[in-house]
């Protein structure tokens, strides 16, 4: 970056109108072995949602539906590019449009100079895809590698940030295409595992095509959530007031930190409270504590009916008034996505486009904790949760 340094500038607030256009990831419309990618982007389109977050295993099943071979998903042969022009194409006759592609993983901090060069190149093989799907950001996810080949030293991740963003940018420039560009998101089970430690690390890379992915739902399930709380009420401090109090002080410092069009993405997310009584945990010693309940226990927003108690509203409220004019997308993982029938991409598309329409509904009524000017009372927050929870029971 050069020149003068890019200052958050937060919105006025609270905006007359949420216009952010709603997007759906495509394992959040079905497991790719029991629903086929066409009939999941067609429940979405008809849902009404406009963005697409193209996953990994969801194109490499749709190249072996048109006789290819997915284990070579980001081989850029010319079968496989006519296929992503072909899946590109599809969506945009839909209306819609993809996000990005996802998810790259265990990428930064590898130690090894070869294996290095290897991943990174991987990276490469994907930007020809990005231009046959019409998209340019690549969203990976940091990194939850323990083992001594990988060190999380902010210089070293940052100089691989910024080295894939080299990469995107040249590829941009000799193809003289849109830019392309490197989204981040700390995974709550990952080394790196909020949003300020990602962003210290986007930050650190400065380039400007590398930025900020923010998820709800690994926010909250690092600075709200703990689903194994044995007082059962899945968070992590004792009272509503001390959990809000504590998530706002950080929200408050992303907004003040973090100007909007830095952050490249943003997913929305919810989940059950679950009773750690009878709730099965990882089997395996080495698998993260969060991961069981994150790939089976997500909600869309405010499924109150159905267990969904985080405050993702005070999230997005934090999110977009930074200014960030992207869309908002859902993430979300559930067993009842694993479920065969022909109507599980269309029950779960019209269950997610109503949950960020209530997003869009309640991010209005949070007032701007974030401004100390306003001196927001802790008191009202709560009660703003509070009564966001009981409303939506009683209208399901």
């Amino acid at each position: 970056m050069k020149g003068i340094l890019p200052v958050p500038r937060p919105i006025c607030w609270p905006p007359k109108l949420v216009d952010n256009e709603l997007g759906i990831a495509t394992l959040s419309l079905g497991n790719w072995r029991e629903h086929k990618l066409t009939s999941r982007l067609e429940a979405a389109a008809r849902a009404g949602f406009r963005w697409i977050d193209l996953f990994d295993e969801c194109w490499a099943a749709y190249l072996e539906e048109n006789g290819l071979d997915g284990e070579k998903l980001w081989d850029p042969t010319p079968e496989n590019l006519r296929v992503a022009h072909k899946l590109g194409d599809l969506v945009k006759a839909l209306g819609m449009r993809i996000s990005c592609t996802q998810p790259l993983r265990k990428i930064e901090g590898i130690k090894d100079p070869v294996e290095r060069r290897a991943t990174l190149d991987l990276v490469a093989k994907r930007f020809p895809f990005m231009r046959a799907f019409d998209t340019d950001l690549v969203f990976m996810c940091a990194s939850i590698r323990t083992d001594g080949g990988v060190t999380s030293d902010l210089k070293t991740v940052a100089q691989d940030l910024a080295e894939m963003g080299d990469l995107a940018a040249a590829f941009a420039q000799a193809d003289g295409g849109k830019m392309l560009k490197i989204g981040y998101e700390g995974l709550s089970w990952a080394t790196r595992n909020t949003w300020s430690a990602s962003w210290e690390a986007v930050r650190a890379a400065n380039r400007p095509n590398v930025g900020l992915v923010v998820d709800a739902f690994n926010v909250l399930a690092v600075e709200w959530a703990d689903p194994y709380n044995s007082a059962l009420h899945g968070r992590i401090y004792s009272t509503l007031q001390e959990s809000i109090a504590l998530l706002c002080l950080s929200l408050a410092s992303l907004v003040a930190s973090v100007p909007g069009d830095r952050i490249f993405f943003f997913q929305v997310g919810d989940a059950e409270l679950v009773d750690p009584r009878s709730f099965q945990g990882p089997a395996e010693p080495e698998t993260p504590a969060l991961l069981p309940w994150s790939r089976g226990h997500r909600l869309y927003p405010l499924e109150t009916a159905k267990g969904a108690y985080m405050p993702v509203e005070l999230v997005a409220a934090a999110v977009l008034a930074t200014g960030y004019k992207g869309p908002l997308s859902l993430e979300v993982f559930n067993t009842s996505l694993n479920l065969p029938g022909d109507n599980v991409p269309t029950d779960h598309a019209r269950r997610g486009i109503s949950g960020l329409r209530k997003v869009q509904d309640l991010v209005k009524l949070v007032p701007a904790f974030w401004d100390a000017s306003q001196e927001v009372p802790v008191e009202d927050l709560v009660r703003l949760y509070q009564t966001n929870r009981q409303q939506r029971s009683s209208n399901l």
